[in-house]
Parts: structure tokens; sequence; C-alpha cells
């Protein structure tokens, strides 16, 4: 894989990797930070197992809404999780994005916390698995939207996990 098709992102959270680890992994938690800035999120399932699937509903101002899953594979509570992300419609059955019609159709991702004096350092790292070349470029020429849509996201968490432990 080459570094243009892996995505990393670092963030340090002003919190402990327990309560890091259930924004990631409990419904209460990510219906208040998940996703962009401007869309609201419900979680229509969240099975956190192995083969499990969170299953979510992302709506817009103006009432549209999408559907993301995302497929886990591996839980090892505080320290890491990996999952497979895909846009998908109101079944969880994988789909195209609905604007970018060459974006993969699978994201693996693996986020991994580690934690030193109640301060957790979170890395996201996700790359496009069985993509086409036309997917991998996408995913690639996409980077900057995607990192600066991390950003708003990770601004939602670090709020939240303010309120969480004030």
């Amino acid at each position: 894989m080459s570094q243009h098709t892996e995505l990393v992102i670092t963030k340090i959270l002003n919190a402990p990797k327990e309560l890091v680890f259930k924004t990631w992994t409990e419904a209460e938690h990510l219906s208040k930070w998940w996703g962009p800035k401007v869309m609201s999120l419900a979680v229509e399932q969240l099975d956190l197992i192995p083969g499990g699937i969170f299953h979510y509903s992302m709506g817009t101002p103006d009432e549209q809404k999408m559907f993301g899953r995302s497929v886990y594979k591996e839980i090892q509570a505080p320290d890491k999780l990996v999952f497979i992300n895909s846009f998908a419609d109101a079944k969880a059955a994988i789909m195209r994005h609905p604007l970018a019609p060459t974006w993969p159709l699978e994201v693996h991702n693996t986020l991994t916390l580690t934690e030193e004096d109640g301060i957790t350092t979170l890395i996201l790292k996700g790359h496009p698995i069985n993509a086409t070349e036309e997917e991998m470029k996408t995913f690639s020429d996409f980077r900057p939207a995607v990192e600066q849509g991390f950003a708003g996201t990770f601004e939602q968490l670090t709020a939240y996990l303010e309120q969480l432990t004030n």
C-alpha cells in the first residue's frame, strides 16, 4: 500500500482512553459527535462484536438522509478497534457514495488509543480494500477533503469529551 492510499490522522485528546473508546463504541456517545458538523446522526444499529454492525443515518439541515455502516473486525477494548466502513442504504446494505460514484465501496480502518497521564493519543488509519485503480485514485484525490471532514468530526469529539470530563 502506498502512502497516497492510506489516510493517517492523529489526535491528542484530554481524556482517558477508556472514555475515548466508549465514545467510539456506544450509541449514546456516537450520536453526539460522529459525522460532519452540519449533520445530525442517528444510530440505527450497533452490535459491538466481531462481525457486528454499526449502522447509522446522517441527516442534513434540509432533511436529506444518508446512511453508513461499519462492520467490526477486531475489538481490543480500550486500545484498538478495527472496522470496515461503507456507505449504505436504509437496510445497511453496501452502496455507492451518493455524490462520488468512484469512491471505494469499503475502507478498512484501524483506530488505536494510547494514554499517558490521562491524555489519549488517537491514531486512525484508513485505506480502501477490494478497490479498483480508479477507486484508489479517487480515495487519494479526495484525501484533503476527507482530512478536513475528520478535522471537524474530531473537533466535535474534543468538545463532547470536554463536556463529559468537566
